[in-house]
């Protein structure tokens, strides 16, 4: 009795996934073929049952979900209308989703770089006045908060930033933005860390300054280098900051 109560259950489950896929599917494939278009009103629910052979509960369901993504919103008297996704949602996904991984801020970092890299060479060529002046107005901020951890590491991450959004790339722009959550943790984590080095703030300074000339100069061989040894000099300031505290802890001991 238990194993027919089992599979019933499983069976129940698979139906919802698979009801659940046709609809998320239908409405992916006419999005890419451009039947569908942001302000389109799908099918009346019998109809849309019909073609995607599931029942009108399933699909109720299915359709429920994707208003809960914003892909779509379901108007009483009127229908299931589509909508464009806010994608700054797709951050709190992201964080959910990857919280707890073993070693994801490690991974989470590797595609932040691959993404600056790729943003600062577009920057170089696709950068604009407005581009130029948010990457100064955030190195000032660098400078004003150099001995605030908390507010130093936001002006840092605010600087980044701004490198992705000069790429004018939307999609790189949402990647960005779908890992910030846990990026920021790490960056003012790492940030308070290395307060402590010699040498950190005419780096934190300094060399964010140089990579913004080479923007404004829209040279993307020296901006791309620069971010390389940004990157490598940030990791040894890590590196001599866990050393220092190992000394200081061993000494305390």
């Amino acid at each position: 009795m238990a194993d027919n109560k089992a599979s019933t259950i499983r069976r129940e489950v698979s139906d919802v996934r698979s009801s659940y896929e046709r609809v998320f599917a239908f409405l992916r494939e006419q999005l890419l073929s451009g039947e569908l278009v942001t302000g389109d009103c799908l099918l009346p629910e019998r109809e849309l049952s019909a073609q995607l052979g599931v029942s009108r509960p399933m699909l109720r369901e299915a359709l429920r979900a994707l208003s809960m993504l914003g892909a779509v919103e379901i108007r009483h008297g009127v229908g299931t209308i589509v909508k464009r996704p806010d994608v700054s949602t797709l951050g709190d996904f992201v964080t959910f989703a990857l919280a707890q991984q073993s070693d994801v801020i490690d991974d989470i970092m590797e595609a932040r770089v691959a993404i600056e890299h790729h943003a600062i060479r577009l920057a170089c060529r696709r950068a604009r006045q407005v581009d130029f002046d948010r990457l100064a107005d955030a190195i000032s901020l660098i400078a004003e908060t150099i001995d605030d951890p908390i507010a130093g590491g936001h002006a840092d991450y605010n600087f980044h930033e701004a490198i992705v959004r000069a790429a004018q790339s939307p999609v790189l722009i949402s990647l960005y933005q779908s890992i910030s959550g846990l990026m920021m943790r790490s960056h003012l984590e790492r940030r308070e860390q290395i307060m402590q080095v010699d040498g950190i703030n005419e780096f934190l300074i300094g060399h964010h300054k140089s990579i913004f000339t080479a923007i404004v100069e829209r040279d993307a061989v020296k901006a791309d280098d620069l971010l390389t040894r940004h990157f490598e000099i940030g990791a040894d300031f890590r590196r001599r900051a866990t050393i220092r505290a190992t000394t200081i802890d061993n000494v305390q001991a």
